[in-house]
């Protein structure tokens, strides 16, 4: 029975994203899969043009396949996107803040970074719960428009180890929702 209800959400939450993906900009579109479905990221890069281009240029490498959520503290935040599983990798390619007023608010994603506001690689967030202690100091370059109940189903992690996580969920494939939904 629970894998049939697993099975359900995960083609609902397919046909949701085919159905948002279509209404907007597929080349500013992420499809994000995770064990227990698909999560839409519009991509925003009327606010952070470079990041947008950079994680775009990532996606199409297959560089977050299998990356994990390394740090996921609930009622905060899900981070992911370093190849390490650590926290401490990257791409090895720092991205230029781009702060926005934007704001970290439920289904925003943000670039992680270092205490150097330039040093942004690879690792993004999405953020749980209003964080608006974030804003201006964290580049926002998107929003989760459908999936965020998949997102919410993330294993989270240690609260007394700064949300590191045992046994972590990956990224199953991230993608381009044009090159996916290619007629």
């Amino acid at each position: 029975m629970r894998l049939v209800r697993l099975f359900t959400a995960v083609l609902a939450g397919i046909f949701a994203a085919k159905g948002a993906a279509a209404a907007g900009d597929l080349e500013n579109t992420l499809y994000l899969d995770l064990k227990y479905g698909r999560v839409v990221i519009e991509m925003r890069p009327d606010l952070a043009p470079k990041h947008v281009a950079r994680i775009k240029e990532l996606v199409r490498q297959k560089f977050y396949d299998g990356s994990k959520f390394h740090r996921v503290i609930d009622g905060f935040m899900a981070q992911t996107g370093d190849p390490t599983g650590t926290g401490m990798g990257g791409s090895g390619k720092n991205i230029k803040a781009e702060f926005n007023n934007e704001p970290h608010v439920r289904g925003a994603v943000s670039m992680a970074r270092a205490s150097d506001p330039d040093s942004a690689d690879s690792q993004f967030f999405i953020v749980l719960a209003d964080s608006k202690f974030l804003d201006g100091q964290y580049t926002v370059w998107g929003k989760v428009t459908s999936g965020m109940e998949f997102v919410d189903q993330i294993k989270k992690g240690d609260a007394n180890n700064n949300g590191a996580v045992s046994d972590p969920d990956t990224i199953i494939t991230m993608r381009v929702a044009a090159d996916v939904d290619k007629k």
